[in-house]
């Protein structure tokens, strides 16, 4: 799946509710997800437990993104596109 079609995607399942509950609440549950995959990585939780994780972390901060108007994968195209936003290498070689 492209980075749009699962934007898109979250946006089906959860934008209407996400909205409602606003962009500082929606955070704070983003960050509640964030910690439960620093706690998975800290336990070396099994492969399916960090694919849970990371998946709820990436729809979390997806849903962030359509509220406040930014598309995901044209963010990171025009951020990365080039390699290492700093030094432009392709892998990075900064200090």
């Amino acid at each position: 799946m492209k980075i749009e079609d699962f934007q898109d995607l979250v946006e089906r399942i959860y934008l209407k509710r996400d909205s409602a509950r606003g962009l500082e609440g929606t955070h704070m549950w983003f960050m509640e997800e964030v910690g439960e995959l620093t706690r998975a990585l800290r336990r070396g939780d099994d492969q399916g437990n960090l694919e849970e994780e990371f998946a709820d972390v990436f729809a979390w901060l997806a849903t962030m993104a359509s509220m406040s108007g930014v598309n995901l994968s044209e963010a990171v195209a025009q951020k990365y596109a080039a390699g290492c936003p700093g030094c432009k290498s392709t892998p990075c070689s900064c200090p």
